[in-house]
């Protein structure tokens, strides 16, 4: 507003000019007027210098209310702000006696009769003359300070009403003249432009320290930051940023609980200790965003019930809060939060926008961190599988994979404790591996019977999956080693093998809950100890069959021997000696007759010796009867080429290990003599740790190829059979050698399917002695 004797505006300073020197003319104003004009012209010249220069805005209200003071007829010139919650602040002020009231930074709330109250509520200036019947907090003060009349104008920002300035005397008698508001005017257009500049000023400043802020957190995660550095720099940011006095941020827990991740203090302040996690109950920012899902604000604790709002009331002495979600990947994972002291005032009306930007951030760096762990785990846990694999291809024996998959799961996992066990066919269950972090473990080959709430027994019942999540009150002697051990939670997956249920791989931890996917991870490492123990059994009854084949075989040929040698070799020495006799009683004359009789005689016995030979070839006669080292002396006897000998047995091995030894001494012989050229053969013999070690070597050509033939490949499946190996080294021009290995303690065994192995039987050989005494006696 314009007074009625201003006229235009200064083209340089923008400030309204009398109407003489606006048109060039003079108009007729005395001399008291004309020095009133130049004082407020000057006066105004001055404030805009200081808007102009952008200066602070606390400088500008001082400067204005003390040019207002010193230019009008007042005793008093007041500036106050208005707040978002009702309420102005004093900003500036000025009294004639140097006495200021109210002191600058007081705040009162907008209530009752009263100036201030009255241009906040109507947008336009305002008069009072009388104190008398003034009411509220502002009023009260007015008339305590003898307030008599007084003046204000609304202090307009942009289209709205930022504060009031406010001229008054004290003075009974003394009203202000009625041109006050106008001559007013014109200070607060200044106030509101300077206002207006520093605000802009301000935002871009702001908006500066926001964006530089925003690139410190958006660099941390972009550098793949640890989550705790990271959420400890963004309650730093943001707290700076938006002038809390504490900050936090916070994630939600399964069990309807919120945990508290990083916390930040200004300077001057101090963040207790925050225990965890907190129970959401009540009205406190945690519960709110969980239910809301979005921003919340809270401007007073005092009627906020729970466990959180009391601790933030009542030891971080907090007055006010804000709080926006955080969300990853469409779920809401946790909370940041800032806190103001109780004489700090609510956050600005933007605090709850500017928090999201940070909040995005931090949902990006967690989905990014999670994004990232998910790979590194799926690798570890891929290579974990990998070796286990490796393992199972390798022929390992069960009780180092057993004891590898367990002990692969406990790094794997997190875990405190992992073990697996076989199910019996008595509904027992023994322990074939443990794996823990501490001492504590339940020993491997121990037996429990089934029964009482138990993984092993949840599985074995179930047949699929099961999680105790508490194993705090212990049912059974089972359940009580578990509990001793310290675990109190845990997941169990079965193994099945072809079908049935052959045991439990299971896992636990001290303290907290296991992930919700663990019983799908612990399926990857079942189905590969199920297909390990339905290898190995195939495997073992592969070779106990092949063995009792071996064994068949092999009392096969002593039965056609004993046939031959008791029955047609009998008959055959019978009709032999009958045509001798004849031929004895022939008459001498009878010529002819004795030389049928004797070419018959001669003939049959050239059969009987080839009978005999054919004997000793399926079953020589003296490996029975005086063991492998003599029968070898006897193929060293009879050999084409020169044969030297190194047995150095102590003891007999079972008849079926002698078998197979001795005709794969004859198949070398054979075949040294056939093709090698040799000019000697060497045989040794040995029995060290349990195996029976042959090798015959010639000083031949080489180049022996055992695949030409059938007959080394028949020794190779024989020897296979009963456990052991056969090799065969032939490099042209050095010599061949042939060299086996055969466990002296096994032999065809009946296995026990879906169980195996037992506690008290080998788990690496699958087959067992064969009694030779009995064999002996059956022969």
């Amino acid at each position: 507003m314009v007074p009625k004797r201003f006229l235009g505006l200064d083209a340089r300073t923008g400030l309204a000019l009398p109407i003489a020197t606006a048109v060039g003319w003079s108009t007729p104003l005395n001399d008291d007027e004309s020095r009133a004009l130049v004082e407020e012209q000057a006066a105004l010249r001055r404030v805009a210098t200081l808007v102009a220069r952008g200066v602070s805005p606390g400088e500008v209200f001082a400067a204005v209310t003390e040019e207002i003071g010193e230019l009008l007829p007042v005793e008093f010139a007041i500036m106050g702000r208005y707040e978002p919650d009702e309420a102005v602040v004093t900003v500036a002020a000025w009294n004639h006696s140097g006495n200021a009231w109210p002191p600058v930074g007081s705040r009162w709330p907008l209530d009752g009769k009263n100036l201030a109250t009255v241009v906040y509520k109507t947008g336009r200036p305002a008069r009072i003359d009388s104190y008398a019947d003034a009411s509220g907090p502002v009023g009260r003060g007015a008339r305590a300070h003898d307030f008599r009349s007084t003046v204000g104008v609304p202090i307009v920002v942009e289209g709205r009403v930022w504060g009031a300035m406010t001229v008054g005397s004290t003075e009974l008698e003394l009203l202000l003249p009625p041109d006050v508001e106008a001559q007013l005017s014109s200070f607060t257009e200044l106030v509101a432009t300077a206002i207006a500049n520093a605000e802009s000023r301000n935002e871009l400043t702001k908006l500066v320290e926001e964006q530089a802020a925003l690139r410190r957190v958006a660099t941390l995660v972009a550098h793949g930051a640890a989550p705790m550095q990271l959420f400890a720099a963004v309650t730093q940011e943001v707290g700076l940023l938006l002038g809390a006095h504490l900050a936090g941020l916070g994630r939600y827990g399964t069990d309807h609980t919120v945990t508290v991740l990083g916390t930040w203090a200004a300077e001057g302040q101090e963040h207790p200790l925050v225990p965890g996690p907190w129970p959401l109950e009540g009205g406190d920012l945690a519960s709110r965003v969980l239910q809301t899902a979005g921003s919340v604000r809270i401007d007073t604790y005092d009627d906020i019930g729970g466990p959180i709002a009391a601790f933030v009331r009542d030891e971080l002495r907090v007055g006010s809060s804000v709080a926006g979600p955080i969300a990853v990947e469409g779920e809401l994972w946790g909370t940041l939060w800032l806190h103001a002291k109780l004489d700090q005032g609510p956050f600005p009306q933007d605090a709850e926008f500017r928090l999201t930007a940070f909040s995005e951030l931090v949902a990006s760096a967690i989905a990014n961190t999670e994004s990232r762990a998910d790979v590194a785990r799926l690798a570890e846990e891929q290579a974990a599988l990998r070796r286990v694999a490796t393992l199972v291809a390798g022929r390992t024996p069960p009780e180092e994979l057993f004891a590898a998959v367990t002990e692969e799961i406990g790094s794997l996992f997190d875990v405190d404790w992992a073990n697996m066990a076989r199910y019996e066919p008595d509904n027992t269950v023994t322990f074939v591996a443990t794996w823990s972090r501490t001492a504590d473990r339940l020993p491997v080959g121990s037996r429990w019977t089934l029964g009482g709430h138990n993984l092993a027994t949840l599985v074995f019942e179930k047949r699929h999956s099961a999680r105790i999540d508490n194993f705090a009150e212990p049912q059974g002697p089972l359940e009580v080693t578990v509990s001793d051990a310290g675990i109190r939670s845990g997941v169990g997956s079965p193994i099945i093998v072809d079908g049935g249920l052959w045991g439990v791989i299971g896992a636990g931890a001290v303290l907290d809950q296991l992930p919700p996917d663990t019983e799908e991870r612990l399926a990857s490492f079942t189905e590969l100890v199920a297909m390990a123990v339905a290898n190995t059994e195939s495997r073992a009854q592969l070779k106990m069959s092949r063995a009792r084949i071996v064994t068949a075989a092999d009392k096969a040929r002593q039965q056609i021997e004993r046939d031959l040698h008791d029955g047609t070799q009998q008959q055959l020495v019978s009709l032999m000696l009958e045509l001798r006799a004849a031929e004895a009683n022939q008459q001498a004359d009878v010529g002819d007759m004795r030389k049928k009789l004797t070419r018959t005689a001669q003939a049959l016995d050239g059969v009987l010796e080839e009978l005999r030979e054919i004997s000793r070839g399926i079953h020589p006669a003296i490996l029975s009867k005086a063991g492998l080292e003599p029968a070898l002396k006897t193929l060293a006897r009879r050999s084409a080429l020169p044969v030297e000998l190194d047995l150095r047995t102590d003891r007999r091995p079972p008849e079926h290990v002698e078998v197979a030894a001795y005709f794969a001494v004859c198949e070398a012989l054979a075949n040294a003599a056939k093709h090698s050229q040799a000019s000697v053969v060497t045989i040794a013999l040995d029995i060290r740790h349990s195996n029976l070690q042959l090798s015959v070597r010639d000083d031949g050509i080489g180049g022996a190829d055992p695949n030409q033939g059938t007959g080394l490949v028949g020794l190779a499946d024989r020897i296979e059979a009963l456990g052991g190996r056969l090799e065969i080294t032939s490099p042209a021009g050095s010599g061949t050698l042939l060299s086996l290995e055969i466990p002296v303690d096994s032999a065809p065994r009946t296995p026990r399917p879906k169980y195996w192995p037992s506690t008290s039987q080998s788990v690496t050989s699958g087959v067992t002695d064969v009694d030779a005494a009995s064999t002996r006696d059956a022969s």
